[in-house]
């Protein structure tokens, strides 16, 4: 399958400016439109399932959630879907080959005869993802709205994240927290040491995760700089337990030049990576 876009050479006099952002996972939806001259956010709205659904009741959420702002009979320029998964693996740019995506994957993740495997390319950087999307999910998108681009929740998450580590000359763990899964980063300015996606339970399980995640690559709890992010807050019970035992860590939060950018003070409560696709 191939990635489909939205055609850019329409008649400026036909274009209204709006990009419509979707992420999708078996545990939640959300999605926001943007106005692409003034950068203003002009309707977000998610959804949090409470258990995993499969890829069709997914579908079904997402269709109800688009009915209840008439997003199926809106009109865009620009349409992203972002699928958040922990179907995927990372590949270096140099040894990549667009004929062997199934090698890349067949070790570390569960695939099904009838997946349709993709990937994308890390922009500025000598990394390819390649993933498992939710083909029924594309399906549908394209059904409404035509040609459009999808990519991997981790693609957004390195590309931000990496571009803006020119500064810090410090090792940095980001973590992406969600609903059930915890992205994470590690960084060496603008490195990339590792990045890897974990399910999770309890507080416990994500506690172990990052602690495991520090232990491999050597760092010590004591000094690391580890800074979370997401569905997550310093009062959290979650954040206290892993603050037993990494000294430097703290809540990271888009700057504060994205979110004047958004024109929308309450755009923090909007998820990391939709505010990076706009």
């Amino acid at each position: 399958m191939t990635k489909r876009r939205r055609n850019n050479s329409l008649n400026i006099a036909d274009k209204n400016f709006k990009k419509l952002s979707i992420q999708v996972s078996l545990n939640g939806l959300s999605f926001c439109v943007a106005d692409t001259v003034s950068q203003k956010l002009l309707l977000s709205d998610r959804v949090d399932f409470a258990f995993e659904k499969n890829p069709m009741e997914a579908k079904d959420e997402l269709h109800k959630l688009f009915l209840k702002h008439d997003i199926e009979n809106m009109q865009f320029d620009e349409v992203v879907t972002v699928h958040r998964n922990t179907l995927f693996g990372l590949v270096p740019k140099s040894l990549f080959n667009a004929d062997n995506l199934y090698e890349y994957l067949k070790f570390n993740t569960k695939i099904l005869a009838n997946d349709i495997l993709a990937y994308d390319e890390v922009e500025n950087h000598d990394l390819v993802i390649v993933y498992v999307p939710y083909v029924n999910i594309n399906n549908y998108i394209y059904d409404l709205f035509g040609e459009f681009h999808y990519m991997h929740n981790g693609t957004v998450l390195l590309q931000s994240l990496m571009n803006n580590q020119t500064q810090n000359q410090e090792t940095t763990c980001f973590v992406h927290v969600s609903k059930d899964q915890l992205d994470i980063t590690v960084l060496n300015q603008r490195k990339l040491m590792l990045y890897n996606s974990f399910k999770y339970d309890t507080k416990e399980d994500f506690a172990y995760y990052l602690l495991f995640v520090l232990e491999q690559l050597e760092l010590d709890p004591k000094t690391a700089i580890v800074k979370l992010f997401g569905d997550i807050e310093e009062d959290d019970a979650t954040f206290k337990l892993c603050y037993n035992y990494i000294q430097h860590i703290s809540i990271f939060a888009p700057s504060t030049q994205q979110l004047i950018k958004l024109g929308e003070p309450s755009s923090s409560s909007i998820d990391f990576t939709l505010i990076n696709t706009i």
